[in-house]
């Protein structure tokens, strides 16, 4: 009875082992693939997904970006941000982080 239950106890470690390690690689593969070109002056900015559309124009038009267009999910616009130090202003109007338009257009688009 013993053997049994310290043999499915190994094969559950075997098992978190092996999701902890797909689901560590499937993170930075992705943020590796998403991240902003340096140089770039297009990029997909992320807002929180509870904020309403006006919210996020707002915040967008409050960092003098330029929206060039929406997604099929609202809270992640396409914008070209301000030359000088413009994704820094984005992030101080609220948004969360920055992707790469490229890697994501097939997904999001309108």
């Amino acid at each position: 009875m013993e053997h049994s239950s310290s043999l499915r106890a190994s094969r559950w470690s075997a098992w978190v082992g092996a999701t902890g390690l797909l689901i560590a690689s499937f993170v930075g593969m992705a943020a590796l693939s998403l991240q902003v070109r340096p140089g770039a002056e297009i990029v997909a900015v992320a807002f929180p997904p509870w904020w309403s559309a006006q919210r996020i124009f707002a915040a967008a038009a409050a960092a003098d970006a330029v929206i060039v267009r929406i997604t099929a999910i609202p809270s992640i616009l396409v914008v070209q941000p301000d030359r000088s130090d413009g994704l820094a202003r984005l992030r101080e109007s609220g948004a969360w982080f920055a992707i790469d338009p490229q890697a994501i257009a097939a997904c999001l688009t309108k």
